[in-house]
C-alpha cells in the first residue's frame, strides 16, 4: 500500500507538499522525502512528534539521531516503520527540522491506496508555495496571567522559608554549621 501525505509548513502563507511513499518505509525515509520536497540540504537535526487530532504535540519523539543518555535506548526515525505510528485512526504527526530555526510542519496521512502500476515511490505529487528565507518566528511568551495566576497573593518572608513547618527537617536537627 502507498501512504499519501499532505505536509504543511507552519507559516502564514500556504506552503505545502503532497507526498506518496510506500507504507513499509520508515520515518527516516519520510524525513528524507520532506527534506528534498522543501529544498533543505538535509544537514540539520530533525524529529517527528506524535500528536492528537488537534495537533497538540505529545512528548513521544522520534529523532533522526539517538540523543538518549544510554546509546540504543531511544527509537530513532530509522527504527520506526510508518505503519507503526500512522494509520487510519492516527493520521497526524508533527515534523521539526533544524532546531536552531524550528521549521515546523504538520504532516497528515490523507490516503492509503494501492500502488499505481509503473509509478516509483517515494514521489512528490503536488507542490504549492515557495519556501521563505527564514522560518516563522514562534511566540514563546506567555501571558502574565498564565505565569502568575496561582501566585496572586501577598508575599512575605514566610512564603520563602522552605523548611518552616517541615517536621522531617526539624527531626533531622535543622541547619547546623557544625554539620557542614
Amino acid at each position: 500500500m502507498i501512504y499519501k501525505f499532505r505536509v504543511i509548513l507552519d507559516n502564514e502563507e500556504d506552503i505545502l507538499r503532497d507526498i506518496a511513499i510506500d507504507e513499509n518505509d520508515s520515518l527516516e525515509d519520510l524525513h528524507n522525502v520532506i527534506v528534498n520536497a522543501f529544498g533543505f540540504d538535509g544537514m540539520e537535526a530533525a524529529s517527528f512528534y506524535e500528536c492528537d487530532d488537534e495537533w497538540t504535540q505529545s512528548e513521544k519523539e522520534f529523532p533522526l539521531f539517538d540523543t538518549g543518555d544510554v546509546p540504543g535506548e531511544m527509537e530513532t526515525m530509522a527504527d520506526v516503520p510508518l505503519t507503526s505510528v500512522l494509520f487510519k485512526e492516527q493520521t497526524k504527526i508533527i515534523y521539526v527540522y533544524d532546531f536552531m530555526n524550528m521549521w515546523t510542519f504538520f504532516v497528515e496521512l490523507a490516503a492509503i491506496e494501492d500502488a499505481e502500476a509503473g509509478a516509483s515511490y517515494p514521489d512528490l505529487l503536488f507542490s504549492h508555495g515557495i519556501m521563505p528565507a527564514t522560518a516563522s518566528a514562534l511566540d514563546f511568551n506567555a501571558n502574565e496571567d498564565d505565569i502568575f495566576g496561582d501566585f496572586n497573593d501577598d508575599y512575605d518572608d514566610e512564603d520563602f522559608d522552605m523548611f518552616e513547618g517541615d517536621e522531617s527537617f526539624e527531626d533531622f536537627g535543622g541547619y547546623d554549621d557544625n554539620n557542614w
